[in-house]
Parts: C-alpha cells; structure tokens; sequence
C-alpha cells in the first residue's frame, strides 16, 4: 500500500506548528525560567539587606547602651559613625565581588 502523499497546505500547515512549537519551547519556558530565577534573587537581595541593616542596628544600640558614660555627652556620634562605617565596608566589598567570574587555570 503506498502512503498517501499529503497536500502542500497540509505540509504548510505542520511547518507552521513545529516552528510555533519550537519557538516557544526555545523562548517562552527560558523566560518562565528566568523570571523565577530574578524573582528569588530580588527576594535574597530584600531580605539580605534588611538583615545587614538590622545588625548594624543593633551593634549600634548595643555600642550606645553597654559603653556606659564612656559615649555620651560630646562622644554619642561615635556609635553611628562606626556604624555607617561597616555599612561603608560591607558596600565596597558588595561592589568589588561584582565582575566576571575568574576561572582558575591549572
């Protein structure tokens, strides 16, 4: 029995539906992909520096608190200096990480 021989709109039709097909499995699922990826990422960044915030805080309440007379008066700036200068530090280490990874060559 020799197979039927389909029509050219038939084999249009299939052309059309694989290139749809393929385009979308090759650019829509990637991008589903990626907005899940950048959303957990927004979500660590949020999370991450409102903790690093909230240490800071507290060392300088902590600082304020437990150093008795030695930081009041003239000297009450001292806690909030150091800490604007370990948010300065961990900004700067935050800035130089970014870049191109560096592979180790063996």
């Amino acid at each position: 029995m020799p197979e039927q021989q389909k029509s050219i709109n038939e084999v249009l039709n299939e052309l059309w539906q694989l290139v749809l097909s393929y385009g979308r499995q090759e650019t829509v699922e990637p991008m589903k992909g990626l907005g899940r990826y950048i959303g957990f990422g927004l979500a660590a960044v949020f999370l991450g520096s409102a903790g690093i915030l909230m240490l800071t805080l507290a060392a300088m309440r902590a600082l304020e608190t437990h150093t008795g007379s030695h930081l009041s008066g003239n000297w009450n700036w001292v806690p909030y200096v150091a800490g604007l200068a370990v948010l300065g530090i961990l900004i700067a280490i935050a800035i130089l990480r970014i870049g191109p990874s560096r592979e180790k060559t063996r």
